[in-house]
């Protein structure tokens, strides 16, 4: 189904016509022509059952006798096919609000997800008849790609090596749209914004996440911290001997890099020890 421009003329023109028709019947009938005054009378209240009201930014799905005739988009007050059954649908921007919904992200974790869906018709026809009751499928079509789109990332990473739900919200908006895009397309339906608006983990295994979440945050420090570290010691040890300060042996390198690795990795603060001696006493 595509949709198709009806046939109207503007409300003002045919109320002018009405009255004119209604003021030659009503005079035609004085005159004793009441055959013909009938038949004026007639065709003004024939014109009269296809006025019609289009407010701004809404359409007219004109059917009469079981078909599409087309659909009117001209606002104000027009005149269409007279004894037609006209549904009103609306052209502007709404929104939808999807329940919070539990998943499973791409590593099996359950999660709690939930968006807001942008959308408006561009196509009435569409709308009315290729679906049946287009409201309800955007919002089944909109929490089935929700679904989707989360079990296609993790829920979050400390890599920074791939896309996650809580790290990448523009990307994952851009899929969510596509995605929903493809679905309500056959709905006459343009996605203008899907964006999430609630992601949590689910509340069975949200602290043991959590605990997850900081040991992994834990280790990640820790391995920027040591390989900082590796290089303060090799840096330090390389300048000490390129200007000549100490001429350090395998086992004084080897003792040096302990002291400095313990003092740089260490969480309290390091105690000097002064030693009075050599290493070989």
């Amino acid at each position: 189904m595509q949709e198709r421009k009806a046939w109207s003329i503007n409300g003002a023109l045919g109320i002018g016509i009405i009255v004119v028709l209604l003021a030659a019947a009503v005079f035609s009938i004085f005159q004793s022509y009441y055959l013909f005054g009938a038949l004026l009378f007639l065709v003004a209240v024939v014109l009269i059952s296809g006025i019609t009201i289009v407010q701004p930014n809404q359409s007219i799905v004109v059917i009469f006798l079981g078909k599409y005739m087309g659909t009117v988009r001209r606002e104000g007050i027009v005149i269409t096919i007279p004894f037609s059954v006209r549904r009103t649908i609306s052209l502007r921007v709404r929104n939808f609000n999807s329940n919070r919904l539990k998943v499973n992200d791409v590593n099996g974790n359950p999660i709690e997800i939930a968006a807001v869906v942008v959308f408006k018709v561009v196509d009435a026809a569409k709308a009315v008849f290729d679906v049946d009751q287009y409201e309800d499928f955007v919002e089944i079509q909109s929490e089935t790609a929700i679904r989707a789109v989360a079990t296609t990332y993790p829920y979050d990473s400390f890599t920074n090596e791939e896309l996650t739900l809580r790290g990448n919200a523009d990307e994952v908006s851009s899929q969510l749209t596509a995605e929903l895009q493809d679905r309500l397309q056959v709905a006459g339906v343009e996605v203008k914004e899907a964006r999430l608006t609630h992601l949590a983990y689910s509340t069975e295994i949200a602290q043991a996440m959590l605990q997850r979440q900081q040991a992994s945050a834990i280790i990640s420090a820790r391995e920027q911290i040591v390989q900082g570290a590796v290089g303060m010691a090799q840096d330090a040890i390389s300048r000490l001997e390129a200007d000549n300060v100490v001429d350090l042996d395998d086992e004084r390198r080897v003792a040096m890099i302990n002291n400095l690795l313990v003092a740089i990795v260490s969480d309290q603060g390091t105690q000097p020890v002064i030693n009075t001696g050599t290493l070989y006493q």
